[in-house]
């Protein structure tokens, strides 16, 4: 029953973590001369529209000008990622962050090693990216899906503890409150259903609240 406790967010966060922002390629372009501006553009659309083999060749092209160009690995990783390359996709975050440690390279490393059941490894790799950014919720929970494969249900309740505290959206307190009840904490899941509750209720809803004119008894 525990193996299931976080799977869909976990799931969706794997998603998350594998899109590409718009800004990071547009600051890529801009840094780099013409040539290497247009294969970025050309990697940027391929990769937005689904054209991975057009994305994949502006991308070795680009390694093959600059071959220890991290944030081209990392792209390619995330390009053989999304294909479920995941031998590829590991090749390329380790050379990635081998060149460049970076919380992004680090983090998508740890999914891959998630996603082939190398837990240890992912441990490893969470951990790395957590040392050098640990103010997002998303690397947190990603942690303690990791921990709670390997059996560190301790560990685990802390990184989701810790997701919760950066990022007290109902999904965060979802996934914590079926971890303390899951585990028969009745009070601290109590106490995260409350905060649920309070959650649920719609800013449209408190507006209205507030705007509805006091009733006049004449």
């Amino acid at each position: 029953m525990y193996g299931l406790l976080i799977v869909a967010g976990f799931g969706l966060l794997a998603f998350y973590n594998v899109q590409i922002r718009d800004d990071e390629f547009a600051n890529m372009s801009r840094r780099v001369g013409d040539r290497l501006g247009k294969l970025w553009d050309i990697a940027h659309q391929g990769m937005r529209e689904n054209r991975f083999l057009r994305a994949e060749k502006a991308l070795l092209t680009i390694l093959k000008i600059d071959d220890k160009n991290a944030a081209a690995y990392n792209r390619l990783g995330i390009l053989y990622a999304k294909q479920k390359e995941y031998r590829d996709a590991i090749d390329c975050f380790e050379i990635a962050s081998s060149i460049e440690p970076s919380p992004s390279s680090l983090h998508n490393l740890g999914l891959i090693y998630y996603e082939t059941e190398n837990y240890e490894k992912a441990a490893v790799a969470f951990e790395q990216a957590l040392k050098l950014e640990d103010n997002l919720a998303t690397r947190h929970v990603a942690y303690a899906k990791v921990e709670e494969k390997l059996g560190n249900e301790k560990l685990m309740l802390q990184e989701l503890e810790k997701a919760a505290e950066l990022e007290p959206t109902k999904e965060t307190f979802t996934l914590l409150y079926r971890a303390y009840h899951d585990r028969g904490m009745s009070e601290q899941a109590d106490l995260i259903a409350n905060k649920l509750k309070r959650l649920r209720r719609s800013p449209r809803d408190r507006a209205r609240r507030i705007l509805r004119p006091k009733r006049v008894i004449a």
